[in-house]
Protein backbone atom coordinates (compact mmCIF):
# COMPACT_ATOMS: atom_id res chain seq x y z
CA UNK A 1 0.00 0.00 0.00
CA UNK A 2 2.76 2.38 0.93
CA UNK A 3 5.29 1.33 -1.69
CA UNK A 4 4.51 4.97 -3.37
CA UNK A 5 6.79 5.95 -0.78
CA UNK A 6 9.99 4.98 -3.09
CA UNK A 7 8.72 7.63 -5.50
CA UNK A 8 11.52 10.55 -6.64
CA UNK A 9 8.56 12.76 -5.31
CA UNK A 10 8.39 11.21 -1.97
CA UNK A 11 12.03 11.17 -1.82
CA UNK A 12 11.93 14.35 -2.63
CA UNK A 13 9.41 15.71 0.31
CA UNK A 14 11.44 13.70 2.88
CA UNK A 15 14.72 15.29 1.62
CA UNK A 16 13.13 18.14 2.72
CA UNK A 17 11.60 16.93 6.00
CA UNK A 18 14.79 16.01 7.16
CA UNK A 19 16.39 19.16 6.38
CA UNK A 20 13.63 21.48 8.33
CA UNK A 21 13.43 19.42 11.45
CA UNK A 22 17.38 19.94 12.60
CA UNK A 23 16.76 23.28 10.89
CA UNK A 24 13.99 24.39 13.06
CA UNK A 25 15.38 22.63 16.03
CA UNK A 26 18.39 24.88 15.46
CA UNK A 27 16.39 28.51 15.29
CA UNK A 28 14.78 27.54 18.36
CA UNK A 29 17.36 26.82 20.27
CA UNK A 30 18.90 30.21 19.00
CA UNK A 31 16.02 32.37 19.80
CA UNK A 32 16.43 30.25 23.97
CA UNK A 33 20.05 31.98 24.03
CA UNK A 34 18.52 35.36 22.98
CA UNK A 35 15.67 35.22 25.92
CA UNK A 36 18.72 33.74 28.10
CA UNK A 37 20.97 36.46 27.09
CA UNK A 38 17.85 39.31 27.48
CA UNK A 39 16.96 38.07 30.65
CA UNK A 40 21.07 38.44 31.99
CA UNK A 41 21.35 42.02 30.85
CA UNK A 42 18.39 43.04 32.32
CA UNK A 43 19.43 41.46 35.59
CA UNK A 44 22.64 42.93 34.94
CA UNK A 45 21.19 46.31 34.32
CA UNK A 46 18.80 46.17 37.80
CA UNK A 47 21.73 44.68 39.28
CA UNK A 48 24.07 48.06 38.77
CA UNK A 49 20.84 50.66 38.92
CA UNK A 50 20.20 49.59 42.37
CA UNK A 51 23.96 49.24 43.87
CA UNK A 52 25.43 52.44 45.64
CA UNK A 53 27.25 54.43 43.53
CA UNK A 54 31.27 54.12 43.48
CA UNK A 55 33.95 56.77 41.94
CA UNK A 56 34.11 56.98 38.38
CA UNK A 57 38.13 57.00 38.78
CA UNK A 58 37.58 53.32 40.81
CA UNK A 59 36.03 51.76 37.34
CA UNK A 60 37.66 53.94 35.15
CA UNK A 61 41.11 56.14 35.85
CA UNK A 62 43.36 56.02 32.15
CA UNK A 63 42.41 57.02 28.77
CA UNK A 64 41.38 54.13 26.10
CA UNK A 65 40.03 52.04 29.41
CA UNK A 66 37.60 49.76 28.00
CA UNK A 67 34.48 49.57 30.35
CA UNK A 68 34.19 45.88 31.23
CA UNK A 69 29.75 44.51 30.58
CA UNK A 70 29.59 43.71 34.48
CA UNK A 71 30.27 47.73 34.90
CA UNK A 72 28.06 49.06 32.58
CA UNK A 73 25.17 50.88 33.93
CA UNK A 74 27.00 51.19 37.50
CA UNK A 75 26.19 54.04 39.20
CA UNK A 76 29.42 56.35 39.74
CA UNK A 77 30.13 59.98 40.58
CA UNK A 78 32.47 62.47 39.64
CA UNK A 79 33.80 66.07 41.20
CA UNK A 80 35.15 68.65 39.05
CA UNK A 81 34.39 71.48 36.49
CA UNK A 82 32.91 71.24 33.20
CA UNK A 83 35.14 72.06 30.27
CA UNK A 84 32.76 74.45 28.23
CA UNK A 85 35.17 75.24 25.59
CA UNK A 86 34.76 71.54 24.40
CA UNK A 87 31.86 70.60 24.64
CA UNK A 88 30.24 69.02 21.72
CA UNK A 89 27.02 67.42 20.15
CA UNK A 90 26.24 63.65 18.69
CA UNK A 91 24.31 63.97 15.35
CA UNK A 92 20.89 62.17 15.05
CA UNK A 93 19.73 60.53 18.42
CA UNK A 94 16.05 60.01 19.62
CA UNK A 95 13.95 62.19 22.00
CA UNK A 96 14.21 59.93 25.52
CA UNK A 97 10.60 58.13 25.24
CA UNK A 98 9.68 60.09 22.07
CA UNK A 99 10.23 59.56 18.03
CA UNK A 100 11.54 63.39 17.19
CA UNK A 101 15.40 62.96 16.53
CA UNK A 102 18.11 65.82 17.80
CA UNK A 103 21.22 65.51 19.30
CA UNK A 104 22.80 64.08 22.54
CA UNK A 105 24.82 67.43 24.20
CA UNK A 106 28.39 65.92 25.81
CA UNK A 107 30.60 67.81 28.03
CA UNK A 108 33.97 67.06 29.80
CA UNK A 109 34.30 67.72 33.15
CA UNK A 110 38.21 68.38 34.38
CA UNK A 111 38.36 65.98 37.24
CA UNK A 112 39.06 67.55 40.78
CA UNK A 113 42.05 64.66 41.28
CA UNK A 114 43.75 66.29 37.69
CA UNK A 115 43.76 62.76 36.11
CA UNK A 116 42.09 64.08 33.17
CA UNK A 117 38.37 64.48 32.16
CA UNK A 118 35.30 62.46 31.49
CA UNK A 119 32.78 62.44 29.01
CA UNK A 120 29.13 63.13 30.38
CA UNK A 121 26.26 62.77 28.18
CA UNK A 122 24.00 65.89 29.93
CA UNK A 123 21.32 64.86 27.92
CA UNK A 124 19.19 65.45 24.74
CA UNK A 125 17.95 68.51 22.90
CA UNK A 126 15.86 69.32 19.82
CA UNK A 127 17.14 69.44 15.86
CA UNK A 128 17.47 73.34 14.81
CA UNK A 129 15.95 72.57 11.68
CA UNK A 130 18.81 72.04 9.15
CA UNK A 131 21.70 69.31 9.08
CA UNK A 132 24.71 71.77 9.26
CA UNK A 133 23.51 74.02 12.62
CA UNK A 134 24.50 73.83 15.87
CA UNK A 135 21.61 72.98 18.37
CA UNK A 136 20.90 75.58 20.42
CA UNK A 137 22.11 73.93 24.07
CA UNK A 138 21.92 75.45 27.50
CA UNK A 139 25.11 75.95 28.87
CA UNK A 140 26.74 73.63 31.82
CA UNK A 141 26.34 74.62 35.47
CA UNK A 142 30.20 76.73 36.47
CA UNK A 143 32.47 76.09 39.35
CA UNK A 144 32.89 73.07 41.26
CA UNK A 145 30.19 70.22 40.96
CA UNK A 146 29.60 66.61 41.99
CA UNK A 147 27.35 64.31 39.34
CA UNK A 148 25.87 61.29 39.24
CA UNK A 149 25.75 59.07 36.44
CA UNK A 150 26.08 55.40 34.71
CA UNK A 151 28.48 53.89 33.70
CA UNK A 152 29.04 53.72 29.62
CA UNK A 153 31.51 52.04 27.26
CA UNK A 154 32.79 53.75 24.62
CA UNK A 155 30.57 53.80 21.56
CA UNK A 156 32.22 52.23 18.38
CA UNK A 157 31.00 51.35 15.24
CA UNK A 158 30.88 47.85 16.10
CA UNK A 159 29.18 48.08 19.31
CA UNK A 160 26.69 50.50 18.08
CA UNK A 161 25.97 50.01 14.50
CA UNK A 162 26.08 53.51 13.79
CA UNK A 163 28.73 54.41 10.50
CA UNK A 164 31.00 57.14 11.94
CA UNK A 165 31.55 59.28 9.19
CA UNK A 166 33.79 62.37 8.76
CA UNK A 167 32.88 65.73 7.10
CA UNK A 168 30.59 66.58 9.68
CA UNK A 169 30.12 70.60 10.59
CA UNK A 170 32.56 71.42 13.67
CA UNK A 171 31.48 69.92 17.14
CA UNK A 172 29.16 67.65 15.79
CA UNK A 173 30.16 64.03 16.27
CA UNK A 174 28.03 60.23 15.22
CA UNK A 175 29.55 58.41 18.55
CA UNK A 176 30.63 59.18 21.79
CA UNK A 177 34.21 58.03 21.94
CA UNK A 178 36.88 59.24 24.49
CA UNK A 179 39.36 58.29 22.47
CA UNK A 180 38.40 60.26 19.48
CA UNK A 181 37.50 63.52 21.46
CA UNK A 182 40.97 62.92 22.94
CA UNK A 183 42.50 63.39 19.83
CA UNK A 184 40.51 65.63 18.41
CA UNK A 185 41.15 68.44 21.68
CA UNK A 186 44.58 67.19 22.45
CA UNK A 187 43.35 66.54 26.36
CA UNK A 188 43.62 63.40 28.90
CA UNK A 189 40.24 61.47 28.29
CA UNK A 190 40.03 58.76 30.40
CA UNK A 191 37.76 56.04 29.11
CA UNK A 192 34.28 55.04 29.18
CA UNK A 193 31.52 58.09 29.77
CA UNK A 194 28.61 58.87 31.55
CA UNK A 195 25.30 59.79 31.42
CA UNK A 196 24.20 62.39 33.63
CA UNK A 197 21.14 61.55 36.50
CA UNK A 198 21.60 64.65 38.68
CA UNK A 199 23.87 67.59 39.78
CA UNK A 200 25.29 69.17 42.58
CA UNK A 201 24.43 71.80 42.94
CA UNK A 202 21.45 71.38 40.80
CA UNK A 203 21.51 73.81 37.43
CA UNK A 204 19.72 76.91 37.88
CA UNK A 205 18.74 77.45 34.47
CA UNK A 206 17.42 75.49 31.25
CA UNK A 207 19.38 72.01 30.95
CA UNK A 208 19.33 69.03 28.40
CA UNK A 209 16.49 66.65 28.93
CA UNK A 210 17.84 63.60 31.13
CA UNK A 211 18.05 60.46 29.78
CA UNK A 212 15.89 57.78 31.48
CA UNK A 213 17.24 54.66 32.89
CA UNK A 214 17.65 51.95 30.44
CA UNK A 215 14.45 49.61 29.73
CA UNK A 216 14.98 46.33 31.98
CA UNK A 217 11.44 44.75 32.68
CA UNK A 218 10.52 43.42 28.90
CA UNK A 219 12.41 39.60 28.58
CA UNK A 220 11.39 40.28 24.87
CA UNK A 221 9.70 37.57 22.72
CA UNK A 222 12.30 35.15 22.40
CA UNK A 223 11.09 32.38 24.39
CA UNK A 224 8.00 32.05 22.62
CA UNK A 225 9.51 32.16 19.48
CA UNK A 226 11.73 29.69 20.87
CA UNK A 227 8.41 27.16 21.91
CA UNK A 228 6.51 28.17 18.32
CA UNK A 229 10.14 26.88 16.29
CA UNK A 230 10.09 23.40 17.88
CA UNK A 231 6.33 22.90 18.13
CA UNK A 232 6.84 23.20 14.08
CA UNK A 233 9.84 20.99 14.12
CA UNK A 234 7.32 18.47 15.78
CA UNK A 235 4.56 19.08 13.53
CA UNK A 236 6.37 18.98 10.49
CA UNK A 237 6.80 14.72 10.71
CA UNK A 238 2.98 14.21 11.57
CA UNK A 239 2.22 16.30 8.63
CA UNK A 240 4.05 14.29 6.62
CA UNK A 241 2.47 10.83 8.34
CA UNK A 242 -0.72 12.42 7.46
CA UNK A 243 -0.01 13.11 3.43
CA UNK A 244 1.00 9.71 3.03
CA UNK A 245 -1.94 8.09 4.63
CA UNK A 246 -4.18 10.00 2.32
CA UNK A 247 -2.53 9.35 -0.38
CA UNK A 248 -2.67 5.59 0.20
CA UNK A 249 -6.32 6.00 0.97
CA UNK A 250 -6.92 8.00 -2.51
CA UNK A 251 -4.54 5.36 -4.36
CA UNK A 252 -6.33 2.46 -2.68
CA UNK A 253 -9.60 4.08 -3.67
CA UNK A 254 -9.14 4.31 -7.45
CA UNK A 255 -7.54 1.08 -7.71
CA UNK A 256 -10.70 -0.51 -6.10
CA UNK A 257 -13.23 0.86 -8.98
CA UNK A 258 -12.22 -0.98 -12.17
CA UNK A 259 -13.10 -4.11 -9.61
CA UNK A 260 -16.32 -3.02 -8.44
CA UNK A 261 -17.31 -2.05 -12.53
CA UNK A 262 -16.46 -5.40 -13.47
CA UNK A 263 -17.97 -7.58 -10.59
CA UNK A 264 -21.69 -9.12 -11.04
CA UNK A 265 -24.32 -8.95 -8.63
CA UNK A 266 -24.76 -11.89 -6.36
CA UNK A 267 -28.14 -11.21 -5.31
CA UNK A 268 -30.30 -9.53 -8.29
CA UNK A 269 -33.42 -8.62 -7.27
CA UNK A 270 -36.58 -10.13 -8.99
CA UNK A 271 -38.63 -8.72 -11.81
CA UNK A 272 -41.72 -6.92 -9.80
CA UNK A 273 -44.01 -8.23 -12.69
CA UNK A 274 -42.34 -11.47 -14.31
CA UNK A 275 -44.54 -12.93 -17.09
CA UNK A 276 -46.41 -16.76 -16.72
CA UNK A 277 -45.05 -19.23 -18.59
CA UNK A 278 -46.50 -20.13 -21.39
CA UNK A 279 -48.32 -23.78 -21.59
CA UNK A 280 -47.49 -26.46 -24.66
CA UNK A 281 -50.09 -26.00 -27.54
CA UNK A 282 -51.29 -29.67 -28.66
CA UNK A 283 -51.93 -29.94 -32.63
Amino acid sequence: MYRFLLSRRWAIITLIVLLLIPTMVRLGFWQLHRHEARVARNQLIATNLQAAPVPFDSISSVPGFNVPTDRTWQAVTASGQYDAAHEFVIRSRLEPNGTSVGFFVITPLKLADGKGEVLVNRGWVDSPGDATSYPTVPGPPSGEITLTGRMRADETTASSGIRDRGGLPPRQFKLINSTQQAKENGTTVLGGYLELVSTAPAPSGDAPELLPEPEHSDIGPHMAYAIQWWLFAALVPVGMVILARREAKERAAEAAKPVAAGTPDPDPEPDSDPEPESEPVTV
